[in-house]
């Protein structure tokens, strides 16, 4: 059965400097195709530019005023190479047909004056050829997508497999230390006749509440890590307002920004344009953000949600930012923020698992994030979030690649200088 194809879906764009040319052309293939003229290389050009994404096939003649059909062709390839190319001329000029093969990547090479029965069958073939490879590009793409989701997926599966061992093994080497510090409080007793009783009765009562704690805090990252990877991504995709959702986290929160008495001042537009994202894992990323914060900052500090709507470029983003006023952090700590293993500078006992968490999250929506800071005068995070965003397996894996090349680097350093 022979395949269908829309032939008006996409534009021919024809430049030729003769106006009659031009005319016949749209008289000839107007009721077949949608045409767009240009009476010179420079004119057919700027069209391309401003339609790039209509046009499907240029042909172009080689003989005109200014600029030839060779530079217009060499223009199309650098503006937007999927567009097909075909070089007409009045002039058998084997040179010119050799460096439009050769320079312009041209799809046929048609002799003036055409034979419009014959030039409808190229221009026809032409536009299948442009429709099929953009239907190739697409299921490619679907591919593409669909392994990056299982490559995603499998990550969080083998994190909650390693976790799982990890807290196996953590929760039995870490019975005999609790078992040796429920002790404790008897040893301490029995030291009351000792002269530094007091002294030692108060050191058995830090040291017991604070390694308690550090117990509790391992035991509670692995449980989160694992409850994690065994809840499958949503992947179903909502318009998602940006103001409500920090609004809904900090009142997730509220407890502990209370306990620290943090501020938190949510300045992001009401009215800004909402996103299509995944809610679920939106609500995460900003409630990671957050805990991240509460864990570095001191008491009584202030953290501020801006965002602004970027339209000037091709792909319209959401660019949010997280502020604060806290220590900030030295260059070498910041480069390897969103390592997962990095310690702290603020909190060495912390490890940046929060961050490597949005780090993944913001990458799989198609953005980025970035982080500034200065010690003594805070950080700042910067989000990059796609209004409607496009899923870029080549921007995930560069993203990971760039970030651990950083930490390898640090990773170096500190091995270097041990």
């Amino acid at each position: 059965m022979e395949a269908q194809y829309d032939y008006r879906k996409f534009a021919i764009l024809y430049v030729d400097d003769e106006e009659k040319s031009l005319k016949g052309f749209a008289r000839a293939f107007g009721d077949e195709f949608r045409i767009y003229t240009a009476t010179n290389a420079k004119d057919g050009a700027k069209l391309i530019e401003e339609k790039k994404d209509e046009i499907a096939v240029l042909m172009t003649d080689q003989k005109m005023p200014g600029e030839n059909g060779n530079w217009l062709l060499q223009e199309t390839a650098r503006i937007q190479p999927r567009i097909i190319r075909i070089l007409a001329t009045a002039y058998s000029d084997f040179s010119d047909a050799v460096a439009a093969i050769n320079d312009g990547g041209i799809f046929h090479y048609v002799n003036k004056p055409w034979d419009p029965p014959h030039l409808e069958g190229q221009l026809k073939r032409a536009m299948e050829f442009f429709l099929t490879q953009r239907e190739n590009e697409q299921l490619a793409k679907e591919k593409l997508e669909a392994l990056r989701n299982l490559m995603v997926a499998d990550r969080l599966v083998s994190l909650g497999m390693l976790t799982a061992g990890l807290s196996h093994h953590i929760r039995n080497a870490l019975v005999t230390v609790k078992t040796f510090l429920d002790l404790a409080p008897s040893m301490m007793q029995e030291e009351k006749t000792e002269p530094k009783a007091i002294r030692n009765q108060e050191f058995w009562t830090d040291y017991h509440k604070s390694v308690l704690g550090q117990i509790d805090k391992i035991n509670n990252l692995l449980k989160d890590l694992w409850a994690a990877s065994e809840k499958p991504a949503t992947q179903t995709t909502e318009r998602v307002n940006l103001h409500q959702l920090v609004v809904e986290t900090v009142a997730n929160l509220g407890s502990s920004v209370a306990t620290k008495g943090i501020t938190i001042a949510n300045e992001i537009p009401v009215d800004l344009p909402a996103i299509t994202a995944e809610r679920d894992k939106f609500n995460r990323l900003f409630e990671l953000l957050l805990k991240e914060e509460l864990t570095s900052l001191p008491n009584g500090s202030k953290i501020t949600f801006t965002a602004q709507a970027l339209s000037d470029s091709a792909k319209p983003e959401v660019r949010v930012q997280i502020t604060d006023n806290g220590p900030g952090l030295s260059a070498d700590k910041l480069q390897c923020l969103f390592d997962p293993f990095m310690v702290r500078a603020d909190a060495p006992s912390e490890y940046g698992i929060h961050l490597m968490g949005c780090f993944f999250i913001v990458y799989h929506h198609g953005g980025r994030i970035e982080a500034t800071s200065e010690e003594g005068k805070g950080t700042t995070f910067t989000l990059h979030l796609p209004v409607t965003p496009v899923n870029s397996l080549d921007e995930l894996n560069q993203g990971i690649l760039h970030k651990s090349r950083l930490a390898e680097q640090v990773w170096g350093g500190v091995r270097a200088n041990s």
